[in-house]
């Protein structure tokens, strides 16, 4: 006997399978944001080096993460590599390694962007004042930095969150791949399974990345007033 309600989404332990496979797809998310975040910091201060060859890497750096699709850093990493070298590595850990890349690029620009926007005579201040270039960067330049950045980058960390969509495809079982699986068994006792288990992931991704759009929106408005 055929049904086509919501009951697919109580049966056995389909919601719970779906909801494990949202905690992982969250894992890899915010462990790749945090990455991203420090590492960002870094190579943004970098970006604003006057040093000419420092510039040049960085650059070119940030070039290529923004031409090369993140599904084929995903493909070289995971069915190139691996298997040009023989070395096995947990498709978690490529995923990490790929979206903290991608990540770290995005967030070194807005950070050089922010850096580069603060007034000259804020640089020329903290100079007059007897500070070192260190000192310069702590009391003056990031505590600015940190505020410009914040709503630009909690906007990166949802991009980042929804990427995760493509996690699948190098055989991660995440919240998408859990609904894939849920939807092959279950289509035949009810026709329309991918109705309800795309509906609930796209309920569970709104859940996730609603908050912080309306975050980054409120924090930008508040310190633009």
């Amino acid at each position: 006997m055929q049904d086509s309600g919501i009951n697919i989404l109580f049966e056995g332990q389909n919601l719970q399978r779906i909801l494990d496979g949202l905690e992982q797809t969250i894992f890899i998310a915010i462990l790749s944001v945090v990455l991203s975040f420090i590492l960002g910091l870094l190579v943004g201060m970098l970006m604003t080096s006057r040093n000419i060859v420092v510039r040049f890497v960085t650059r070119f750096y940030l070039e290529v993460v923004r031409i090369v699709p993140v599904l084929v850093m995903l493909y070289i990493l995971y069915f190139g590599i691996t298997r040009w070298t023989g070395i096995h590595i947990d498709n978690r850990v490529i995923a990490i390694f790929v979206f903290t890349f991608w990540g770290t690029a995005e967030m070194a620009d807005i950070v050089r962007a922010s850096v580069t926007s603060i007034p000259k005579i804020q640089w020329e201040s903290g100079q007059a004042l007897g500070l070192s270039a260190g000192q310069l960067y702590v009391y003056v330049i990031i505590p600015q930095t940190v505020r410009r950045i914040i709503p630009p980058a909690i906007n990166l960390a949802t991009r980042m969150v929804k990427t995760t969509a493509l996690l699948p495809l190098i055989g991660i079982i995440e919240v998408i791949k859990v609904g894939q699986q849920v939807i092959e068994v279950s289509v035949k006792d009810y026709p329309s399974a991918s109705f309800w288990i795309y509906g609930l992931i796209f309920l569970l991704y709104f859940i996730v990345c609603y908050p912080l759009s309306k975050l980054s929106k409120k924090l930008e408005s508040k310190w633009q007033e």
